[in-house]
């Protein structure tokens, strides 16, 4: 992760580069989505294709400065790297049809359920600490 060298790049400008390769690869990857004829797949496939690109880079040349800065600006709240995950799964959700629902349901129990076990995991761990700390308190008060 150790970027080659410093860079004394202003951030706006680091930011619009940045933007521009990320919009450059997404434009790359639809046409050659539409080429292939699945259109739907582009944000996945870009999404791909920028992994592979930043892990070459960063296993030859190492990142620079500017772009981890730049991203880290984007990436604020993470919205924006999952923003074209998610697009590209609501248009494949949407054109499921008839089988939409069965996906939904399929989904909902699939999260719900580790939750579940999440949550009550949880409630026994942290059931446990509180009665290790009152056994505890009551031991040292004499």
């Amino acid at each position: 992760m150790n970027s080659t060298h410093s860079s004394r790049m202003p951030l706006w400008m680091a930011v619009i580069l940045t933007l521009v390769m990320i919009i450059f690869v997404r434009e790359s990857a639809v046409i050659i989505c539409q080429w292939a004829g699945i259109e739907k797949a582009a944000n996945i496939v870009g999404l791909i294709a920028m992994f592979f690109i930043l892990m070459a880079w960063r296993l030859l040349k190492g990142l620079p400065s500017w772009l981890t800065q730049a991203s880290n600006v984007l990436l604020v709240d993470s919205g924006f790297a999952f923003l074209p995950v998610s697009a590209g799964a609501g248009l494949l959700l949407f054109a499921l049809g008839d089988e939409l629902w069965g996906v939904m349901l399929t989904m909902l129990i699939s999260t719900l359920i580790p939750l579940w076990g999440l949550a009550i995991l949880a409630n026994h761990w942290l059931s446990d600490s509180a009665n290790t700390n009152t056994t505890h308190k009551q031991k040292q008060q004499p």
